[in-house]
């Protein structure tokens, strides 16, 4: 597998507008903090972020650089909704794509796996489907469960992303 560690300015001279970036950690925890603020004095606009967010999502809605939100979930953990993306989502200034936390890794795990996407019962008779209208449903190709007709799901799409960053500790 090619190396993938690069300098903060090399990652600079990689994004561009309108990218979707990946951002790595769980809520306000492992956020890459340091190459978010490298985005951000880049100047780049129009972005999509991917994550399980927290801070970065709502600096970026504040610097006005968040086109689209792709998440599960943010939050800065005591602080139940990072308030800047609250403002920003009940303003109509970013796009908000929210799926459940289950939903939202199959999303991942598809990506990661090169498919188109992931089948799940989750969501069905919830109001994920009702807002997110670009979601659709399959049906199993194999028996379902009474060995009748294959089951309805959920075909949880393959989020496309152009960049991934993470937060890592030095060896």
């Amino acid at each position: 597998m090619a190396d993938k560690i690069m300098a903060e300015d090399d990652f600079i001279a990689e994004l561009e507008d309108g990218m979707t970036i990946g951002i790595g950690g769980w809520g306000s925890r492992r956020k890459p903090m340091s190459l978010v603020r490298a985005i951000i004095r880049s100047g780049v606009t129009g972005l999509t972020v991917v994550s399980y967010g927290g801070p970065e999502i709502g600096i970026l809605s504040a610097t006005g650089q968040l086109k689209k939100a792709v998440y599960g979930f943010v939050s800065l953990d005591s602080i139940p909704l990072e308030p800047h993306f609250r403002v920003a989502r009940q303003t109509g200034a970013i796009e908000a794509i929210e799926f459940d936390e289950g939903a939202f890794y199959l999303g991942l795990l598809a990506a990661s796996h090169r498919v188109p996407f992931y089948p799940t019962r989750a969501g069905l008779g919830s109001d994920m489907m009702a807002m997110n209208s670009e979601l659709r449903t399959i049906v199993s190709p194999y028996p379902g469960p009474d060995g009748g007709e294959g089951e309805t799901l959920v075909a949880i799409p393959a989020f496309d992303i152009d960049l991934s960053i993470i937060h890592m500790n030095r060896a």
